[in-house]
């Protein structure tokens, strides 16, 4: 066995990943992508004691400052079966993690779409997790927006609106039928990141950046990465073999929907949407936007989880209890569209 392979098996033996076999691995490595030098002038130099009880080293804050890179991981399997790598692009306010282990410590669909046999590339974004900050409001512009504990549990359809949410997980009003892990939300918070609103430029040029370097994929997105899939489609048509939204809050340039025709592409929403104040315009935006495309020639398939049996999905489709169903589905697609091997 490969030392890859070993290493492999041991992170997704039964105990850690509750997975029957291991992943066998050819390669695994990341990388960096995008950004930009930026100079930075005008600040005073500062003192600053880096350790407690060390000795004061001067800071000058002026200079050239490297930004808006984008942080990318990989995962090749050893016997790949998809066409074409696999891009996952996280939502606002969260990073790669959004696709490994569910907040109750389930697989992910990193692994699940490993296990099948695609390459992942697992990113976060600029000014997520380890792709690092940079100075505000100097680089990017305005401040960054923090959520409280609450907010995810009554924005992202897994309470019952305003108020559902509560410290003690047994007082917490989830939507009748929930799949969220409601035992695992405290995880799920934990994962959550300050994002800006004035970032999506630099977004969509490191993703794009991603594609340049990696080449013709498949991109599956999920919310506010909605804009970013859509439009880095429109930016590398040649490129882009395939699209799958997860209930994308934000879609594609309307003007250019004809670029779009060639890319499958496959939109996917969960449940309780007629029961919350935005989605049910959020989705509406979405549906326009893929009848815009299929009446350019193009082709998309939307699927309401609840209307093909599946039900209790929050906004959080890839950690819900059904993930793994989810996943099926997305797999049958990919293969209908003839994307395997």
């Amino acid at each position: 066995m490969s030392r890859i392979a070993f290493i492999a098996a041991l992170l997704t033996a039964p105990t850690l990943a509750h997975a029957a076999e291991p992943i066998a691995l050819r390669d695994m490595g990341s990388f960096h992508i995008g950004g930009r030098l930026v100079e930075i002038s005008g600040k005073p130099v500062k003192e600053v004691t880096f350790t407690p009880g060390g000795v004061p080293a001067k800071v000058d804050p002026n200079g050239t400052y490297q930004v808006e890179q984008m942080y990318v991981q990989y995962f090749l399997p050893a016997n790949e079966k998809g066409a074409y790598p696999l891009l996952m692009w996280h939502g606002g306010g969260l990073t790669g993690v959004t696709y490994e282990t569910t907040p109750d410590g389930r697989e992910g669909w990193l692994n699940y779409f490993l296990r099948k046999g695609w390459a992942v590339y697992n990113s976060d974004a600029v000014e997520r997790g380890r792709a690092g900050w940079a100075q505000y409001p100097d680089i990017f512009k305005g401040e960054p927006v923090f959520l409280t504990t609450a907010n995810p549990f009554e924005r992202f359809r897994i309470g019952d609106g305003a108020g559902s949410y509560d410290p003690d997980p047994a007082k917490r009003k989830l939507m009748p039928g929930s799949q969220f892990p409601n035992e695992g939300y405290e995880n799920f918070v934990k994962q959550n990141v300050p994002r800006w609103t004035t970032t999506d430029d630099a977004i969509i040029a490191a993703y794009i950046a991603e594609i340049d370097r990696v080449g013709p994929s498949i991109i599956l997105f999920h919310s506010q990465a909605g804009s970013f899939g859509f439009k880095v489609a429109q930016a590398r048509p040649d490129k882009v073999k395939a699209l799958i939204a997860i209930e994308p809050a934000g879609l594609g340039d309307p003007a250019r929907v004809d670029v779009l025709i060639n890319i499958p592409t496959l939109i996917v929403y969960g449940d309780y949407i007629e029961k919350d104040s935005r989605w049910p315009k959020i989705r509406a935006n979405g549906i326009a936007f893929a009848d815009a495309i299929k009446a350019a020639g193009g082709r998309v398939d939307v699927i309401d989880l609840p209307q093909v049996g599946i039900k209790g999905n929050s906004h959080m489709v890839m950690m819900d209890k059904n993930n793994a169903e989810v996943a099926g589905l997305i797999q049958k697609w990919l293969e209908s569209q003839g994307l395997t091997k």
